[in-house]
């Protein structure tokens, strides 16, 4: 087995927002291939990552109006799960585990990705569980004191997983929550709370920052990670190791299409909106 490899990239501006996605498939894949793990962080501008149910609330329009009156962009992942925020203080952690040996588990993936993080952060004492009542609630979400900092899903592609967490490291997480909020009320109307969607409360999720007590930036995190997950192994841009695979560009566009085409009509109904 190839050894561990991490890799970061800069904040995606909002015209390349369909990209860390993009990659996610490739990267999997490549898990598969040649069974390297790898760690991958990114971020995007502020945003809102919505799952395909939330494309499914009856009020689309009037639900994608509350989140461009906040001024965050809107993006279609292609993965399950609800919507989550992205922001200067949440990091996208990826662990990519191959499958190559034995059939890792769901669950088994899951708790890769717990055991990294309270690795990262051995004075907190992190637990699993639903969270019912914060945004994109999920059997492996990440508590504090009963408050959520992190949600993880994850991917599966041939013979390669995608372990995906978004993680709350600093800023405004009742903001984000409200934001969420509205953004279900506005396209659920009367049905706020029900069909599967969360009644998202505010007070049930916080941030790293302030469960540690200090604050905490976005390098710092990284490099917590980085030494819990791989101590000698230096982090690579992304973009610089995809320069070296060149056999992976046909891939990687391809992905790039089938994001951009994913999220067609919702950019068309944000367009329609603000003519």
């Amino acid at each position: 087995m190839q050894p561990s490899l991490i890799l970061n990239q800069v904040v995606y501006p909002p015209e390349q927002q369909v990209l860390p996605f993009a990659l996610t498939d490739v990267l999997t894949e490549y898990t598969s291939l040649t069974g390297q793990s790898l760690l991958h962080f990114w971020q995007l501008t502020p945003t809102m990552i919505l799952g395909m149910k939330d494309t499914r609330v009856p009020h689309l329009s009037a639900a994608l109006a509350t989140l461009t009156n906040q001024q965050l962009q809107v993006v279609v992942r292609n993965s399950g799960g609800l919507g989550v925020i992205c922001d200067e203080g949440v990091l996208n952690i990826t662990l990519f585990l191959p499958l190559t040996e034995k059939k890792l588990s769901t669950d088994a993936a899951y708790n890769a990705m717990y055991q990294l993080t309270q690795q990262a952060f051995p004075e907190l004492t992190i637990t699993t569980g639903e969270v019912a009542d914060s945004y994109c609630p999920g059997e492996y979400d990440l508590s504090v004191n009963g408050r959520k900092i992190a949600g993880i899903a994850q991917r599966r592609l041939k013979q390669g997983v995608a372990v995906m967490m978004y993680l709350s490291v600093s800023g405004d997480q009742q903001n984000r929550g409200q934001i969420v909020r509205h953004f279900y009320q506005a396209g659920l109307a009367e049905g706020f709370g029900t069909a599967g969607y969360p009644p998202v409360n505010p007070d049930s999720m916080t941030t790293l920052t302030r469960e540690l007590g200090q604050e905490l930036t976005i390098h710092d995190c990284q490099a917590r990670f980085a030494t819990a997950y791989a101590p000698q192994a230096l982090p690579l841009a992304s973009d610089q190791w995809l320069a070296t695979h060149e056999e992976l560009a046909d891939s990687y566009q391809r992905r790039i299409t089938s994001m951009l085409n994913r999220n067609q009509e919702i950019k068309e109904l944000i367009h329609d909106d603000h003519v």
